[in-house]
């Protein structure tokens, strides 16, 4: 533990959160300046802390949230007041519904000044509350470990999420008090009781058709190890939300029935549909309603997670095993031996394989038009090897990916599909080159998601990182298109010009490569994975095979959540 003089006559509060922080084990910070924070951001130069200057305040918060979901330890954004923190509250959203353990920190003026109608004051700490797990102002020297601490803390404690601090300018430029908190470890939980793991085996033994559904949680790596283990013992047919991607390992995969999300029309909704009992493992209700998966309320749950079932009409679990969900499936893994195989879950996990790749083999473009969309998910594919992480923005080309691109390595894809946010590729994919700056990264978005974070491919360029962002081109919000022409037979509101996505790269200072073809894209791509620092590629996409992504499965209905 680090020992820390309370003599801080020499220091001021700037420099007791920096303390904190680099106590804390960061590494980076996220942000744009201003008057407000600037003597935050000059005690950051002294420290062994990285600071990253942004182009966007939202995009910092992004970033941090990568490094949170990749570390599980909290990134890192810093802004000034007013406009500049307010610019955090939909990064900050996303990494709550998306558990990703974040700490913003956001200036404020001078306490006396708090309730005038005077420059950039806003009630900040309000303002958070709603999509943060912490938000709380520092009102005195004496508080500033006492903050920082217990923030971090919420953020990376139980089901993670997001914090918010915010940090008046005159408490930043006043002497420091007290010692540094954030040095103390989060105590971990344990397992759940006894007599609730022997409730939960005797249900799972029972079952006829057991399915195994694994939520967000699950691609934790410690839990994917443990949900691994009780897949091999058990042989049950398992399904995941998008952002279980990679929790499930080669070996494995027959016993996989496909993700699921949005639309309930995949074989994975019909393995749950069959199914007399679902085990639930970190799972959250933000990624997949419910009511879609369980339309009829008619299987027995049990839950798997850090935290207790948020109860609903379609989600009351027979029993909840709370605490560490890696130690609670190790104990099921351990004692629960074989479960009942069930032949119509059989011939379900059957036909998912045989129209998957009835799908792929399918995939053709016609000669000078764009691509289809699987062609362009199996040239992906090809290149995105065990070693590459994988970030997707937000838009119709992430459902054909999240149901037809494989991932077999915890947190190797990062799906958001909680708050469904758009921008969030490249800024996570810089996380990702961060954390692992050995390994090449690809990012993917839209056209309309790519340029709602774009000015941070210069951040990129910048920090030389090791990615390829590919860009769907379709000159349009397409999966809002795809939702109102179901909806209405005609698309509103949905159409945007064209960019030319190469030369805005290289004037980026980034390298930029258009195709036209699935040969082209295929030689992009090897060029672009060879090449060191950002490459952007931009491929035009023929998205009228779109009633593939939300056609009725047979006996399912087509009960959906509209994004």
């Amino acid at each position: 533990m680090t020992s820390i003089s309370n003599d801080t006559s020499a220091r001021t509060s700037a420099d007791l959160v920096v303390q904190n922080l680099v106590a804390h084990g960061v590494t980076h910070v996220f942000g744009i300046p201003g008057a407000k924070v600037d003597r935050l951001f000059d005690a950051l130069v002294d420290s062994s802390i990285q600071t990253v200057v942004t182009r966007h305040e939202q995009n910092a918060a992004f970033i941090a949230a990568g490094i949170g979901r990749l570390t599980g330890r909290a990134g890192v954004a810093l802004a000034t007041s007013g406009p500049g923190a307010s610019n955090f509250v939909t990064g900050l959203a996303t990494a709550t519904s998306e558990g990703d353990p974040v700490l913003a920190i956001g200036g404020a003026v001078k306490l006396e000044d708090r309730l005038k109608l005077t420059h950039q004051t806003m009630d900040t700490v309000s303002l958070f509350k709603p999509v943060t797990k912490f938000s709380a102002e520092v009102t005195a020297p004496a508080a500033v470990s006492e903050t920082i601490a217990n923030a971090l803390r919420t953020a990376e404690s139980g089901r993670q999420g997001a914090a918010f601090v915010s940090l008046p300018m005159d408490i930043l430029n006043q002497p420091a008090v007290g010692s540094v908190l954030a040095d103390r470890p989060v105590p971990q939980p344990g397992r759940a009781c006894d007599s609730a793991l022997v409730e939960a085996l005797t249900i799972l033994r029972k079952a006829r058709r057991p399915v195994i559904l694994l939520g967000l949680m699950a691609s934790k790596p410690a839990v994917a190890e443990a949900v691994r283990r009780l897949l091999s013992v058990t042989g049950a047919p398992v399904v995941g939300t998008y952002q279980a991607a990679g929790a499930v390992s080669k070996d494995l995969s027959t016993r996989f029935g496909g993700r699921i999300g949005l639309f309930r029309n995949q074989p994975g909704d019909r393995l749950l549909h069959e199914a007399d009992v679902v085990l639930t493992i970190g799972y959250n209700p933000v990624e997949y309603d419910p009511s879609l998966w369980n339309v009829d309320d008619g299987r027995t749950i049990v839950h798997v997670d850090v935290v207790p079932a948020e109860l609903d009409n379609r989600y009351a679990p027979a029993v909840e095993l709370l605490g560490d969900i890696a130690a609670n499936v190790g104990a099921l893994a351990q004692a629960v031996g074989a479960l009942a195989r069930s032949e119509t879950l059989e011939t379900v996990l059957r036909e998912y394989k045989a129209d998957r790749a009835l799908a792929f083999s399918q995939a053709y473009s016609r000669p000078g038009h764009a691509l289809h969309p699987l062609e362009i998910v199996r040239e992906l594919a090809d290149v995105i090897t065990p070693d590459v992480t994988t970030c997707l923005d937000m838009g119709t080309f992430h459902i054909w990916l999240a149901r037809y691109m494989m991932s077999f390595r915890a947190r190797q894809m990062l799906i958001s599909n909680g708050q469904q946010t758009m921008g969030v590729g490249l800024p996570w994919g810089i996380a990702a080159s961060i954390v692992n700056p050995g390994q090449k990264v690809v990012s993917v978005s839209g056209d309309g998601g790519f340029m709602m974070s774009s000015m941070e491919l210069e951040t990129a360029v910048r920090l030389k990182s090791n990615l390829v962002h590919v860009v769907w081109v379709d000159q349009g919000y397409n999966m809002v298109e795809m939702q109102e022409r179901k909806k209405y037979g005609r698309g509103s509101g949905v159409e945007f010009g064209p960019i030319d996505f190469a030369a805005y790269a290289r004037a980026c200072g980034a390298g930029g490569i258009a195709v036209d073809s699935p040969a082209s894209l295929r030689a992009a791509l090897r060029t672009a994975m060879d090449a060191q620092g950002p490459v952007v590629v931009s491929v035009p996409v023929d998205y009228s095979h779109n009633q593939q992504l939300m056609a009725p499965l047979a006996g399912l209905g087509e009960t959906s959540a509209a994004a």
